[in-house]
């Protein structure tokens, strides 16, 4: 058991400093982070991600402004086979900067709340060898546009 006279009393970095804090600032809630989700896998058309997470049209309008307006997503116009165009949404490389982010919560829920296998295989592009989410040295990280995000065959998310 460990002692509680020997534990910190105060966290090594002020609340205003930590860049944790100040990103739950930007990305607050469940519904902005199943929105980043989305977007990482490339499905940015809003019917699309609206029928596939179930959020409130309002809701997931007002989301993908904020997401927009603090530059982690950008809208791309399209025609789909109507007069109308109409807009895509698709991660800037500030958004993209979450992917990790996003994958090891992935990781971190498999593990901790399913049964320690994930319904998504993380493949290198390039060579095709698995990955998993970890830290490295600078010098080692994979470029994002190297993964792949594929279904494990007969699991389901």
């Amino acid at each position: 058991m460990s002692n509680p006279d020997n534990l910190p009393r105060k966290a090594p970095v002020a609340l205003e400093d930590c860049g944790a804090a100040r990103a739950l600032d930007v990305v607050p809630d469940r519904w902005t982070w199943l929105i980043l989700r989305h977007l990482m896998y490339g499905v940015g058309r809003f019917a699309d991600i609206q029928d596939d997470i179930g959020i409130p049209k309002s809701v997931l309008s007002a989301r993908l402004a904020a997401l927009v307006d603090q530059g982690l997503a950008d809208k791309q116009p399209y025609r789909d086979g109507t007069a109308r165009t109409r807009h895509a949404y698709v991660l800037t490389r500030k958004g993209r900067g979450l992917v990790p982010v996003i994958l090891a919560l992935m990781h971190w829920g498999d593990t901790h709340l399913k049964d320690g296998e994930s319904a998504l295989a993380l493949t290198d592009r390039r060579t095709g060898a698995p990955l998993r989410v970890a830290l490295t040295p600078e010098d080692a990280a994979l470029p994002l546009r190297r993964l792949r995000y594929r279904p494990v065959q007969g699991r389901t998310g």
